[in-house]
């Protein structure tokens, strides 16, 4: 099968996160399985125009907000009559390839962005954003049919009007077990990049709250971003900064905690904590959308949204897990990659329906008729 999938940014972008590591992990599956692959994404200064990576070939034209009209445009000029199928990667905004392709579209959401305009744009672009545009989208791709990566995102969908949707699993990579001790201190870790909306001030504000009935307590925190030099500026005694950091390094660190604490205000999934689970490491989060799915799924703590909320759950909770710490915990929702290449393709061949040729030999057999 010709699949041609349109994502705003591709693996080797520099602000690439979780959705781009599906897209990754996903498509290279499906190139191996001997699909015709095509990723469309924005340009990079330091990218070629074209070139294959992991057997998908990928093209890169226009900037952050010109990527969907060139998408369009490219595809105009290259892609009528070239692909068996397309898939709109939602990332706040759509492609709108059902308007523009000559092939069935299929949308994949990781997340909607509502509460999250409110801390990446200024008022008014902000309310703009989440009044009007947002709806107005989503509204517009009411037809397509869809695949969301949590129930959480597929109930936000619901409410815009996106009902045909079918949630698929996210992925990890099989866990390899690490020699790595517990810290001898009670230790939190917090992974995410450093943006407002991940309210990394609000994990820092309940470990100060936390240091004072715990004293020994300690927080560290992985990850870059805009807001690391202002964090590390008021953060209190205690917080370790560690910046951007290898894989290998990361999992040592999730795994010599006790607890990983994360308070996005929506994630479509929390993948790092499904991460932090595959070592034996619980979370304490925040109860909002993407992060109550991977949090119950791996049977971590739930808690309100709020500093001192957390600030209780971290008191009450991360001593006990230092006298008896989990050697490993559920991985509900979570699936191989390859496992969730396979789960993916049969949900996109389910969505496009009839409207896809069969004929193609590239599509396995099986694959079909799980599919139908």
């Amino acid at each position: 099968m010709r699949i041609l999938v349109c994502n705003w940014r591709d693996g080797s972008h520099p602000q690439a996160g979780g959705a781009e590591v599906y897209t990754e992990e996903v498509l290279s599956r499906w190139a191996a399985a001997g699909h015709e692959v095509t990723l469309f994404s924005a340009a990079q200064a330091d990218r070629p125009e074209e070139e294959t990576v992991r057997g998908v070939r990928r093209v890169r034209r226009g900037h952050r907000f010109g990527v969907y009209g060139a998408a369009k445009h490219w595809y105009r000029q290259h892609g009528e009559g070239q692909f068996d199928l397309v898939i709109d990667e939602v990332n706040t905004r759509p492609f709108f390839a059902h308007r523009w392709a000559d092939a069935p579209v299929v949308a994949l959401y990781h997340q909607t962005c509502e509460e999250i305009w409110s801390y990446e744009m200024p008022f008014p672009a902000s309310w703009l954003g989440r009044r009007v545009l947002e709806p107005r989208w989503l509204k517009a791709m009411r037809g397509v049919p869809a695949l969301a990566v949590s129930e959480s995102t597929r109930d936000s969908l619901a409410a815009f009007g996106v009902t045909d949707t079918i949630v698929v699993p996210e992925g990890i990579e099989p866990a390899v077990p690490l020699d790595v001790p517990k810290a001898d201190v009670p230790t939190l870790v917090h992974c995410s990049r450093l943006v407002p909306y991940k309210r990394a001030d609000h994990v820092i504000e309940a470990f100060r709250l936390a240091r004072t009935r715990l004293p020994d307590l300690r927080l560290v925190m992985v990850g870059d971003g805009p807001q690391m030099q202002h964090l590390r500026a008021n953060a209190p005694e205690g917080v370790e900064f560690v910046g951007f950091v290898s894989a290998d390094e990361k999992r040592r660190l999730m795994a010599s905690a006790h607890a990983i604490v994360m308070a996005s205000v929506r994630e479509g999934w929390g993948l790092v904590i499904a991460e932090a689970a595959a070592l034996g490491t619980p979370a304490i989060a925040y109860d909002r959308p993407g992060l109550r799915d991977a949090v119950r799924a791996a049977e971590g703590t739930l808690v309100p949204p709020s500093p001192a909320a957390m600030a209780e759950w971290i008191v009450s909770t991360v001593p006990r897990l230092q006298v008896t710490p989990f050697a490993s915990l559920p991985l509900g929702g979570v699936r191989s990659w390859d496992d969730v290449a396979d789960e993916v393709l049969r949900a996109v061949l389910h969505q496009a329906g009839p409207l896809v040729s069969w004929a193609n030999e590239t599509v396995a057999p099986q694959a079909v008729s799980d599919a139908r």
